[in-house]
């Protein structure tokens, strides 16, 4: 027999359900609910009525077989047959991390399906794939970030076996696997958390509406839910680490704050589990606190992903100079961001109007995820255009070249490494009209201050917005797919053969640059990248050191003189 127990502090009643059937349930001291025992086991359907209304899923819910208003599955963790035992991830100081969103990485869009692609991301050098949000969400399809069920793998994906097979496949080929986790706030449909307890406050507000309450009354409990669940995915799940959604919008203003405890717990199941787990934030703030020991007044988070880098490079490519674009777009500030880790470390932004972030200066390479693309940057798009629409094949060699040789943690997008030419849209699946239709008027009017006509936005809830967002495995043998795909090989092998790429000591890096005749060129110890991003061939005036030769060269035609580098235009080398 099994106890259970929900949370539910302010109800005067709480009943479990199985199978139409009602068990009391008996409140304690702290606001949770037990019963003596149940009749649930692996496998069996439940849910809860509060205060006669219901019923409504378990906030805990391991499983939802049916999506997000349907009851809760009782899942037994302790039935699934492990093959990794003895697993130990590859350290995060030599990862190379590949973000991919289960529903469209293949055609069938599961946790199955991932599988049989493994030996290929292993065959292109990758240590660690990165899932964009799992946890249940509202309909079959959407990016994940408007999860409900956080401790539920979707439905749609696989559920919990299917998961739990995924993660011993890659661990059976060597791959360490993150998981992108949401916590600032959850989605707008089957949120039923509000029914049980005040998981939410109005002194706070996000982007999203109330924000978590971490930090009000009630609020241990409230935290201990967030908590609970990032271990739960490195626990029973046996994911090497999570990647935190926009931490910035995580408002608490407790004295250790949710990070700070996140990491603190983390630290203590790893000493458990005999195996690293590693915490990744996105944030916006360039506050160095959130990757500071916490014996320096730092929330001891591993690594964050590098926004100014992103940014930086983007611009440099692309030209692009609209929205939070417009603070970048020099060579000058690409330089800085590879040697100092933040381009805005206090100085005055013109998109903020105000001056931002805090100097990275001192911190390890290691502490940055680098990328040319990620989901948002792609996604976020009026037409989810990835850098393979907009910019040249000789400029996306160029690009890859200073993701994976610059002194940070490189990450790659689905589909990147080739040049994918399928767009990575916005979708969703709501079965509530009425919030299908406000998100597609939402986006509509999103693009219209841009000038994008709102005819020309696609539709997130159309299902041929998701098809299209497919990867198309196809598109690989074709010529100038397989030519990108070589190269990022390529630049792969290289990185991990030079072990001073992966040192992280941006202290030995050096940059040198020409605004005005765009070359630009990165030296960190003996491993060189030349970078001619002009339309015309140019001599670079940097002197390569005795000894160097070309390791690798995106076109033919680079070559050396006494104090010259000979480029043609749009080119890239590498001199190690």
């Amino acid at each position: 027999m099994t106890k259970v127990s929900v949370w539910s502090p302010n109800s005067s009643r709480v009943e479990l359900v199985i199978e139409d059937q009602l068990e009391p349930m008996i409140q304690d001291a702290f606001g949770w609910w037990h019963t003596k025992d149940s009749a649930l086991t692996h496998g069996v359907d439940y849910a809860f009525l509060v205060d006669g209304h219901g019923p409504f899923p378990d906030p805990r819910s391991a499983w939802q077989p049916n999506g997000i208003h349907g009851p809760s599955r009782w899942v037994d963790h302790a039935l699934f047959e492990w093959c990794d035992q003895n697993w130990q991830p590859p350290a995060l100081e030599k990862a190379i991390i590949y973000e991919l969103h289960i529903g469209t990485f293949t055609e069938e869009g599961t946790f199955d399906a991932t599988i049989e692609r493994l030996d290929y991301l292993v065959e292109l050098g990758i240590t660690h794939v990165e899932l964009m949000p799992v946890a249940e969400f509202s309909g079959n399809h959407g990016w994940g970030y408007d999860g409900v069920n956080l401790f539920a793998p979707h439905h749609a994906y696989g559920g919990p076996d299917g998961l739990k097979r995924l993660i011993n496949a890659c661990h059976q080929r060597g791959l360490a696997v993150l998981l992108d986790v949401v916590y600032n706030h959850l989605g707008p449909c089957g949120n039923y958390l509000g029914q049980f307890a005040p998981y939410f406050t109005k002194r706070h507000v996000t982007p999203w509406g109330e924000a978590v309450n971490l930090d009000g009354a009630h609020s241990d409990e409230v935290r201990r839910f967030f908590i609970d669940n990032a271990l739960m995915w490195l626990r029973d799940y046996h994911f090497d680490g999570l990647r935190l959604d926009a931490v910035h919008a995580i408002v608490d203003m407790s004295a250790t704050h949710f990070l700070e405890q996140l990491a603190i717990e983390t630290r203590i199941l790893e000493n458990k589990l005999g195996r690293p787990l590693v915490l990744i934030a996105e944030s916006d703030l360039n506050d160095r606190r959130l990757i500071h020991s916490q014996s320096m007044g730092g929330y001891g988070l591993d690594a964050q992903w590098n926004e100014d880098f992103h940014h930086a490079l983007h611009t440099v490519l692309t030209g692009e100079n609209n929205g939070y674009y417009q603070d970048f777009g020099r060579l000058a500030d690409l330089a800085k961001a590879i040697t100092e880790g933040f381009v805005y470390d206090g100085r005055y932004s013109s998109y903020r109007k105000r001056s931002h972030g805090r100097s990275a200066i001192g911190l390890s390479g290691h502490k940055f995820v680098a990328c040319l693309q990620n989901h948002d940057q792609t996604g976020n798009r009026a037409q989810g255009e990835r850098t393979s629409h907009l910019l040249s094949p000789e400029k996306l060699m160029i690009g890859a070249t200073l993701v994976l040789m610059a002194p940070f943690i490189p990450m790659l997008f689905q589909g990147e490494e080739w040049g994918a030419l399928t767009p990575f849209l916005y979708f969703t699946d709501h079965q509530e009209s009425d919030l299908a239709e406000a998100v597609r008027r939402g986006r509509q009017e999103e693009f219209a201050t841009f000038g994008w006509p709102q005819d020309t936005i696609p539709d997130p809830q159309a299902p041929e917005t998701f098809q299209r967002s497919k990867l198309d495995w196809q598109e690989m043998v074709q010529a100038r797919h397989r030519t990108l795909l070589d190269w990022h090989r390529q630049l792969i092998q290289l990185r991990h053969a030079l072990p001073m790429l992966e040192d992280g000591h941006l202290e030995q890096t050096s940059v040198h640059f020409d605004e005005e005749k765009r070359w630009l060129v990165m030296a960190h110890g003996s491993a060189i990248v030349a970078c001619n991003l002009s339309d015309i061939a140019q001599s670079i005036p940097y002197q390569i050191q005795p000894g160097l030769r070309i390791s690798l060269a995106s076109v033919e035609g680079v070559t050396v003189e006494e104090r010259d580098i000979s480029m043609p235009a749009q080119s890239v080398a590498i001199f190690s």
